[in-house]
């Protein structure tokens, strides 16, 4: 039975790109049957994962202009166990298209329940919560929110907290918070801690315990179309990440027991 997360965020610049690539990395590091769904325009995780521009077709759009699943746009990346559906630019043109359809919230839902098993389905969703955001977050079972470690992000992280229940009283009463994610934490930096201390009080238990560092490795591994867990295996934001698939697996287990 397959998991879909939507990793989101309005807030560009938060790491959604790298935690879907790295998490998605470790999970299937670990066996997991993993995809990455590229809801984003920009296209930045078919990009980190080597992918050609000619190589994303057919690509997300494809598949919501035809309202169906194109099994040729799932290809396969350099990490075992790992497979994408790729996007480009042509996705822009998706979030007018939709605005025509018939229950046009539900369009990637209903492509989504085609797909053959994986374990893991994380959708790498645009920085806006446009229709193409909520389509993502209808279809997920939950929602994976990384957090940048500054005060402005917690400025944004109060809309996409109302959005999120607006989704859940309209279209998807079963959506969840998977977690949310500190990213770009710099320990050395006062107002770091305290915007940390902020959401851990406000959040919880919904906050991991891991945090990922700011990290020259994370932020070159994209232009070597690698993950950074294969970029350098044993720099800090990789090992992070392996921390993190450890919670995700972890919590995943106490909600089945």
């Amino acid at each position: 039975m397959k998991k879909i997360i939507s990793v989101t965020n309005q807030k560009g610049g938060v790491g959604k790109t790298t935690t879907t690539i790295n998490l998605a990395t470790s999970l299937a590091a670990i066996k997991k049957s993993v995809l990455i769904v590229d809801a984003d325009p920009q296209g930045n995780a078919s990009t980190g994962l080597g992918l050609n521009y000619s190589e994303r077709s057919p690509s997300v759009y494809e598949m919501i202009h035809e309202k169906k699943l194109l099994e040729a746009g799932i290809k396969e990346t350099i990490i075992p166990g790992l497979k994408i559906i790729g996007s480009n630019t042509d996705l822009a043109a998706a979030e007018v298209e939709l605005t025509d359809f018939n229950k046009r919230e539900y369009v990637l839902k209903k492509i989504f329940d085609d797909l053959l098993d994986f374990d893991f389905v994380f959708i790498d969703c645009p920085p806006a919560l446009g229709l193409l955001t909520i389509n993502a977050l209808v279809a997920s079972n939950t929602a994976l929110i990384p957090l940048q470690s500054e005060f402005f992000a917690l400025e944004g992280l109060s809309a996409l907290m109302k959005t999120i229940n607006l989704i859940q009283q309209n279209y998807n009463k079963n959506l969840e918070i998977e977690g949310i994610l500190l990213t770009m934490l710099d320990k050395r930096n006062s107002l770091s801690s305290l915007v940390e201390k902020d959401v851990r009080n406000h959040f919880g238990e919904k906050v991991y315990n891991t945090t990922i560092p700011r990290n020259v490795k994370i932020s070159e591994a994209p232009s070597h179309g690698k993950p950074a867990l294969v970029y350098d295996t044993h720099c800090s934001g990789s090992l992070a990440y392996i921390e993190l698939a450890k919670e995700v697996i972890l919590n995943q287990n106490k909600n089945n027991e």
